[in-house]
């Protein structure tokens, strides 16, 4: 039997292979089977986890069975969430050896969800996974504590959850305006290739790949806040050209944000003047403001108005653009008087 056949039999009963285990079982040098393990690697029948003496070789459908996976649950006293990532990644090799743009948007993403749960949960422990499979890496945190959604909703004297969420899309909404910029979970939902976030009954779906956004509530309720993220191990993003979408050039802030309409309807209308104040509310941070209608069937003349006309004529120095408006909504903001 050949080298290879002999490696991937014994990758089926084992799971774990390692170099000098396998010279000795199979009575040849360790070069002869670490030439062999290499033409396996290229040809992605096997995979190499970890590096020098630590590594190990496993079949790609076993890799998160032995060691691709990490779990953590802590109590949420004193915990620094750069102490945390580290140990995630002194448990995932693999994590260390990517791409630098996916690295950085792992820990951009993991440490500024992690900190949220840290600063805002006020839960007494906090739930941590993260896994490497053949094609992503998916991180969720979860903690049992007042609620992502009912603390904004709370915090800023909001009617319910939805208003929350939509309050939250925007950018810099946060409860703790001393100590957080409100801006991680903004940028970690505009960077994932998949983000969600579930809390007391609803759940929040950022789907990049589409792209397109969904709200929905979920039975049964999620007591306490879930985050899942997702990104592609091959992705080409990079953190640093998102921000640059949202920043100056001149002062390199974060004064750019859009908005999806959808988010911000009552039922599946879009007639009133308060619902044009409610999503113009705690926008004149920001010097940019995109309005994305897709999905948007209609709006009224007064929504149209409170956003065209008002709030343009009081903030001469924000720049309002529409994308993605159909001939109905289009009509409606070109009858809007300045």
């Amino acid at each position: 039997m050949k080298i290879k056949e002999k490696i991937l039999e014994l990758a089926q009963k084992e799971k774990v292979l390692k170099t000098r285990q396998m010279a000795a079982k199979f009575g040849v040098s360790r070069q002869l089977v670490s030439r062999a393990l290499s033409e396996m690697v290229a040809e992605r029948k096997i995979i190499k986890i970890g590096s020098t003496k630590s590594a190990f070789y496993t079949l790609p459908e076993n890799q998160l069975l032995v060691g691709e996976g990490f779990h953590l649950s802590v109590k949420n006293e004193g915990l620094a969430e750069h102490e945390i990532l580290e140990r995630v990644m002194d448990s995932m090799p693999l994590l260390r050896v990517g791409k630098e743009n996916l690295l950085s948007i792992f820990r951009y993403a993991f440490s500024e969800m992690l900190n949220n749960a840290i600063d805002h949960s006020k839960s007494k422990s906090i739930d941590l996974r993260v896994t490497k499979t053949g094609t992503d890496i998916v991180f969720v945190i979860e903690d049992n504590g007042v609620g992502v959604f009912r603390d904004i909703m709370n915090g800023l004297r909001l009617k319910n959850e939805q208003e929350a969420i939509g309050e939250l899309m925007k950018g810099k909404t946060t409860t703790k305006p001393r100590a957080h910029s409100g801006e991680g979970i903004f940028f970690t939902s505009k960077i994932a290739d998949m983000f969600m976030l579930e809390s007391y009954g609803w759940k929040l779906t950022v789907d990049n790949e589409i792209p397109d956004t969904f709200v929905e509530e979920v039975r049964p309720p999620k007591k306490g806040t879930r985050v899942t993220f997702v990104i592609a191990q091959n992705t080409p993003k990079h953190l640093g050209k998102l921000f640059e979408k949202y920043q100056s050039d001149e002062e390199f802030a974060f004064d750019r944000t859009d908005i999806l309409v959808k988010l911000f309807a009552l039922g599946t209308i879009y007639v009133s003047r308060s619902q044009a104040k409610r999503l113009l509310a705690r926008l004149d941070k920001f010097k940019k403001i995109t309005l994305d209608y897709d999905g948007v069937p209609a709006i009224g003349q007064a929504f149209a108005d409170e956003i065209y006309r008002v709030f343009a004529n009081e903030h001469p120095d924000i720049k309002i653009e529409t994308v993605n408006a159909n001939d109905a909504v289009r009509f409606m903001i070109g009858r809007v008087g300045k």
